[in-house]
């Protein structure tokens, strides 16, 4: 009987333990399920608008109109890359791009680590008074201060007679000089991210250069520069992408006065007219008529440039985000 017991209990105890782990399996399986489906719904979002970007940037003015044409084009054409190359005038945006984004992201950059480096490193006066202002920097709406700091240059300008054309207002020299002071685009984000990251690097490595006689610059190089080439790449993509689409700031201390990438996306239609004059369409045989494909392979010719930057600086980017401390850890 004691056997029979026995034996009936130690196959309810298997019993239970499969149980227990096939509802554990189910449990994991059911969570998994649902992850993916979370992440596919929100990469969708995501990528949905890209994707009908790219098919449109492929169709010609028929597919467009034609119901039976969803996602495929009925003949892929590279014909409105061409015509939107044309009307966005894309070697000299192209290059006026590239210069602008470079130089406001190198000076962000160099700036900024200057910055961050007093911050996390140095006890001053005013320290937290500085940072909080900083941080309000960030926090103020942009068209609050912009009328402000317009009227400031123009008349910064007009006193030093940098008025004439590509001068002052219509030039880059009103942002570049709005980095120097830690003030261009999004500039508290690329502090604060340095400041989390030197403090993260460990005293004894200054005391001990203090003891070898290195002075604050030595410091700043030999330890600090050389220990953060991966943020300094996360922080000079950053730059360099906030900078290449902002366009805000740029349309008023910019204006007409430097063909950008973005000032001329933003002005594609007005643009289309005057500089599509005279072309017939290769495929119609006929005047060229704005339509919705040559918008979105401008907008494509646009992106492609950041694709490639981040394609470049992949590897450096991706460790560098997982060590700036972002988060706070």
């Amino acid at each position: 009987m004691n056997a029979l017991l026995q034996n009936v209990r130690s196959r309810f105890e298997d019993a239970k333990a499969y149980v227990k782990g096939h509802k554990a399996k189910v449990t994991r399986i059911v969570s998994r399920i649902a992850i993916y489906i979370f992440l596919i719904t929100i990469s969708y979002v995501f990528l949905y608008p890209i994707l009908r970007m790219l098919s449109i940037s492929f169709m010609s003015a028929s597919d467009l109109v034609n119901p039976e044409v969803g996602w495929l084009p009925s003949k892929f054409t590279l014909i409105n890359y061409g015509i939107a190359w044309k009307v966005l005038n894309g070697t000299v945006s192209l290059f006026n791009s590239i210069k602008y984004s470079g130089l406001m992201a190198i000076s962000q950059t160099v700036i900024s680590a200057l910055t961050g480096f007093a911050f996390a490193r140095y006890e001053f006066k005013g320290k937290k008074f500085l940072y909080t202002i900083i941080l309000l920097s960030f926090i103020i709406p942009v068209p609050i201060l912009l009328i402000t700091q317009y009227n400031m240059f123009n008349e910064f300008y007009q006193l030093i007679g940098r008025t004439g054309q590509g001068q002052g207002i219509g030039s880059y020299d009103s942002q570049m000089l709005m980095a120097f002071f830690g003030q261009g685009v999004n500039s508290a984000i690329l502090i604060m991210i340095f400041v989390n990251f030197f403090k993260l690097i460990p005293n004894d490595l200054y005391e001990a250069g203090k003891i070898d006689g290195a002075n604050p610059f030595q410091l700043f190089w030999h330890i600090t520069i050389r220990l953060s080439l991966s943020t300094i790449v996360v922080v000079f993509l950053f730059s360099f992408v906030w900078n290449w689409n902002e366009d805000y700031v740029t349309k008023f201390l910019v204006g007409d006065g430097i063909d950008l990438f973005t000032n001329q996306l933003g002005k594609f239609d007005s643009l289309f007219s005057t500089r599509t004059t005279g072309l017939t369409h290769p495929d119609a045989g006929g005047e060229i008529q704005l339509v919705e494909s040559f918008k979105m392979a401008a907008t494509v010719i646009s992106v492609i440039p950041l694709l490639l930057l981040y394609f470049v600086g992949q590897k450096s980017f991706v460790q560098g985000i997982e060590k700036t401390g972002i988060t706070g850890e």
